[in-house]
C-alpha cells in the first residue's frame, strides 16, 4: 500500500509538471483537435468536385447530353473550351479532366462505327484521376447506350451491337454506405495520436527530469525506480485517455457529425490497456535518449513505423507476408484492429476479447522490459 501511495503522489507531481509545460499542452490540444479535424475535412479518397472541361467538336444532341451528365457533387459544372487550350489548361492546373468529343461523333455512334472519345487527365491529382477516369467511362458509356437505343432501360454494348450480360452486380456497402473518407480518417487520426502522443509524453517526462536535474532528487527519495516509472505511465496515460475520449465525443460525433455505432466505453477500456505499451515505449526511449533532440529522432524511427504498419493507413492484407507476420506481434496492430471493429462494426467484448488479451500480454512484456531498462539507467545515474 505505501508503494501505491508513492505511485499516486508521484503521478500527481507528473500532472503538475505537464500543466506547467505549455509546449506539450499545445501539442496534446492540437493533436486531438485541429489535427484530427484537418485529417477528416481535407483528406478524401472519393471523387468530389472534379474540375472538368469539354472540347465539343461535334455540337450534337449526344455531345450535349454527355456534357450535361457530369453533375455535382462528383463534378464541377463542365466548362467548354477550345481544342488549343487543352495542353495549356492542363499545364496550369485549371482542370483535372478535359474531355475531347471529336467531329461527327453522334453520326458515327448511330452508325455503329464505335467512334473514339479522348479524356485527358492530370494524373498529379492521383485520387481524383484514378476514380474520375472510371466514373467518366461509366457516364459516357451509359449516355451513348441510352441515346443509341432510344430506351433508358436498355443497355447496348458499344463494341458489340448485342445486349449486355443480363447479370447485374448488386453492391451493398456496409458500415459506411456512402464510402465517406472522413468517417475513417477522423477515427484513425485519434487512434494514431493515442499511439504517437503517449510515446512522446512518457519519453519527454524522463528526459525532462534528467535535463532539469530532478531525477537525482527522485532517486535519493524513499521511492523505487518502479514507482517512478509507474507514476509516469498512469499520469501520461490518463491525460491521453481523457483527450482521446473528448476528441471522439466532441469533435468526431458532435462537430463532424460522424456516427459511432460501437461502444465508446469499450474502446476506451482497450485504449487504456494499449497505453501501458505505448507509454512503456516512451519510457524505454527516454532512458536511451540523453536530450530532447535525441528523443525526437528516436521517436521518428520507432513511433512512425508502428503507426504506418499497424493497419491504420494500409490494410495488413496489402503488406508483404513477412512484414505482416512481424506486425501481428505488435500491440499497435491489435489496437487499430479492435478500434475499427468496435467503433465501425459495433463489435462487443465477445469479438475483441482476444485482441484485448494480446495487447495486455505483449504490452505487459514490453512494459516489464522498459521497467528493467529504467531501473538499470537509474542505477547508473545514482
Amino acid at each position: 500500500m505505501p508503494s501505491l501511495s508513492n505511485i499516486f503522489w508521484l503521478g500527481t507531481k507528473e500532472l503538475r509538471s505537464l500543466v506547467r509545460d505549455p509546449v506539450l499542452l499545445a501539442l496534446i490540444a492540437w493533436g486531438f483537435s485541429l489535427n484530427v479535424y484537418l485529417q477528416a475535412a481535407s483528406t478524401t479518397q472519393e471523387l468530389n468536385n472534379g474540375a472538368i472541361a469539354v472540347v465539343d467538336e461535334d455540337h450534337s444532341a449526344l455531345s450535349r447530353r454527355i456534357v450535361a451528365a457530369f453533375l455535382p457533387p462528383y463534378w464541377k459544372p463542365p466548362q467548354i473550351i477550345a481544342e488549343r487550350d487543352i495542353l495549356p489548361d492542363l499545364d496550369q492546373g485549371k482542370f483535372t479532366f478535359i474531355l475531347d468529343i471529336p467531329p461527327n461523333f453522334q453520326r458515327d455512334a448511330l452508325g455503329g462505327r464505335n467512334p473514339g472519345i479522348q479524356l485527358n487527365i492530370d494524373a498529379t491529382a492521383m485520387v481524383q484521376a484514378g476514380l474520375g477516369s472510371g466514373y467518366a467511362q461509366q457516364i459516357i458509356d451509359m449516355e451513348i447506350a441510352n441515346f443509341v437505343s432510344r430506351n433508358e432501360g436498355t443497355f447496348l454494348s458499344r463494341s458489340q451491337n448485342v445486349p449486355a450480360s443480363p447479370a447485374t452486380l448488386a453492391v451493398r456497402i456496409a458500415f459506411n454506405p456512402n464510402d465517406t473518407t472522413s468517417w475513417f480518417t477522423s477515427v484513425m487520426g485519434i487512434v494514431n495520436n493515442v499511439n504517437l502522443l503517449a510515446i512522446i509524453l512518457a519519453g519527454a517526462a524522463i528526459v525532462r527530469e534528467r535535463e532539469h536535474g530532478t531525477m537525482d532528487h527522485l532517486l535519493v527519495m524513499p521511492v523505487t525506480p518502479f514507482e517512478i516509472a509507474m507514476s509516469k505511465i498512469w499520469a501520461n496515460g490518463l491525460v491521453i485517455t481523457v483527450a482521446a475520449g473528448l476528441s471522439l465525443e466532441i469533435l468526431v460525433r458532435w462537430l463532424l457529425g460522424i456516427p459511432i455505432v460501437g461502444s465508446v466505453p469499450l474502446f476506451m477500456a482497450g485504449a487504456v490497456l494499449y497505453l501501458f505499451f505505448a507509454t512503456s515505449v516512451g519510457i524505454f526511449l527516454g532512458t536511451v535518449a540523453r536530450s530532447m533532440p535525441q528523443l525526437g529522432l528516436l521517436f521518428i524511427l520507432v513511433a512512425y513505423p508502428l503507426m504506418m504498419l499497424s493497419g491504420s493507413n494500409t490494410p495488413l492484407e496489402s503488406m508483404n507476408p513477412l512484414l505482416r507476420t512481424v506486425m501481428e506481434a505488435s500491440p499497435s496492430t491489435h489496437f487499430v484492429s479492435f478500434a475499427q471493429e468496435i467503433l465501425f462494426h459495433g463489435a462487443g467484448i465477445d469479438v475483441v476479447w482476444w485482441r484485448f488479451l494480446a495487447v495486455t500480454l505483449i504490452g505487459g512484456m514490453f512494459c516489464g522490459l522498459a521497467l528493467l531498462r529504467f531501473r538499470a539507467a537509474s542505477a547508473q545515474t545514482g
